[in-house]
């Protein structure tokens, strides 16, 4: 079971998420919260699985309510997924910087609104096509950090490769059949990368990939 916790200050749309989640077999809704604040203290109670948090809200904002889960050792495993009304670059950078592990437009269909909550469940990094192009063109004019270019130092040959190929959008049987190992030793690479680097989740491998330099924007386009 997939437990959810809703964090929108409009209860029009809490209750229209909620409807759909609701009627799923695999997927509980344990709690709503109308901003971040109360968001962070319902995550501390019923350790979602999943927490789907609005990026614009009174006393916390989504951004900050990442940021604080994130933080949170014994949050480790709460996937804070960002909803939005806008699909603005620099919402989706300081998302991903603060922690998220995907960022979802309001309009997203039905259907495609529960695949995100089950792929953000399972630890997967969540971005729809058109953010995925969105964030690779905000590295275009920004230079590499040096500091996350020396943080991969410590990975190995294959491990570099497998952050290469998470940056560009593949899954682990994508990366295992392109590296030609099996998908568990994908999973392992990609496992012990983040430990190494201390991201949370994939999406903030994405995000560590480009910012040093390890995957340039052309070469993401040209896996598209």
């Amino acid at each position: 079971m997939i437990r959810v916790l809703l964090v929108d200050d409009q209860p029009l749309i809490r209750s229209g998420f909620r409807a759909l989640l609701d009627i799923e077999d695999d997927i509980e809704v344990v709690a709503e919260a109308a901003d971040g604040a109360e968001g962070l203290a319902l995550a501390k109670r019923h350790l979602p699985d999943v927490a789907l948090i609005d990026i614009q809200m009174p006393v916390v904002d989504g951004i900050e309510a990442t940021r604080r889960i994130a933080a949170d050792r014994a949050l480790a495993e709460v996937h804070v997924v960002i909803l939005t009304n806008y699909g603005l670059d620099e919402y989706v950078f300081n998302a991903l910087r603060a922690g998220a592990a995907g960022f979802l437009v309001k309009d997203i269909r039905p259907e495609d609104f529960l695949h995100a909550v089950r792929v953000a469940a399972r630890g997967d990094a969540l971005l729809a096509p058109s953010i995925t192009r969105r964030l690779i063109d905000r590295f275009v004019s920004q230079p590499p950090s040096t500091g996350t270019d020396t943080a991969l130092n410590e990975l190995t040959n294959r491990e570099r490769e497998a952050v290469a190929l998470v940056a560009r959008g593949l899954s682990n049987d994508e990366i295992a059949e392109r590296m030609v190992i099996s998908p568990v030793t994908a999973k392992t690479h990609v496992n012990r990368a983040m430990t190494k680097l201390h991201a949370r989740d994939r999406a903030q491998l994405v995000v560590l990939a480009y910012e040093s330099g390890l995957v340039a924007p052309r070469e993401a386009r040209g896996g598209e």
